[in-house]
C-alpha cells in the first residue's frame, strides 16, 4: 500500500465504530479529526468530503460483518444443517460486540440513508442482496444434498431469516434486552428444523 492508501485505511478503521454508533449524519468532520488525530486538511486530502468517508466506512463495516458471518458457512461445518446452525450461533455468540459497536451496520446505514444518501442506500441494498444470495446458496446446496426440503423457496427463507435477525437486533438494541434477539434466533432454528429439514426414509 502507498502512503496515501495507508492514510485512507487508517481514517476508515479509526472512524468505523464512530460512524456506526453516532450515526453517519451526526458524525461531524470534527469528530473524525478527533478520532484520527489528523487535521481537516489531511481528511480532505484523502477523501472528497465527509459523505465519501461515510461510504467507505460503511463498506469496511459491512465487509467485516460479511467475513465474520461467512465463517459459519465454511468447510469446518460438513453439512448444510451444521452451517445454518452455526450461522444462528454466530449471532447468539457475537451480539455483545455487535451492540457495543452500535448495532448492525447494514440496518443502521439503511435507516439513515433511506432519504438522505442515495449512494449509501445503493451500497446497503447491494449488501442485503449479497446476504440473501449467500444464505440462499447454502439452502440450495442442502436441497441438492437432500438435507433440506426440495419444495422450499431458498430466497424466501433467506429473506425471512434476515428479517427476523434484523428485527431481533433492533428490539434488543432499543430496549437493552437480549431476549428479543434470542427469540428471533430460536424462531429461525425452529424453521430450519421443522420446515426446511428434509426427512429421508
Amino acid at each position: 500500500m502507498s502512503k496515501a492508501e495507508k492514510t485512507r485505511q487508517f481514517i476508515i478503521e479509526k472512524t468505523a465504530s464512530l460512524f456506526n454508533t453516532k450515526g453517519y449524519t451526526a458524525t461531524s468532520l470534527s469528530d473524525i479529526t478527533e478520532a484520527t488525530g489528523l487535521t481537516k486538511g489531511s481528511i480532505y486530502g484523502n477523501f472528497e468530503n465527509k459523505d465519501q468517508v461515510a461510504l467507505e466506512v460503511y463498506k469496511y463495516n459491512a465487509q467485516l460483518l460479511k467475513q465474520s458471518m461467512s465463517r459459519s458457512f465454511g468447510d469446518e461445518f460438513p453439512t448444510t444443517l451444521d452451517k445454518l446452525h452455526a450461522f444462528v450461533a454466530f449471532y447468539r455468540k457475537n451480539w455483545p460486540s455487535v451492540f457495543l459497536n452500535g448495532g448492525c451496520p447494514l440496518m443502521n446505514a439503511a435507516t439513515e440513508a433511506d432519504d438522505t444518501s442515495p449512494l449509501l442506500k445503493r451500497q446497503v441494498t447491494i449488501s442485503f442482496q449479497e446476504w440473501i444470495s449467500k444464505i440462499s446458496q447454502v439452502i440450495v446446496e442442502g436441497q441438492k444434498n437432500r438435507e433440506l426440503s426440495a419444495n422450499a423457496d431458498a430466497e424466501e427463507y433467506a429473506s425471512l431469516f434476515i428479517m427476523l435477525i434484523e428485527g431481533g437486533i433492533l428490539l434488543s438494541k432499543t430496549t437493552g434486552e437480549e431476549k428479543f434477539l434470542n427469540q428471533a434466533l430460536d424462531r429461525i432454528l425452529m424453521i430450519i428444523n421443522e420446515e426446511l429439514k428434509q426427512n429421508i426414509t
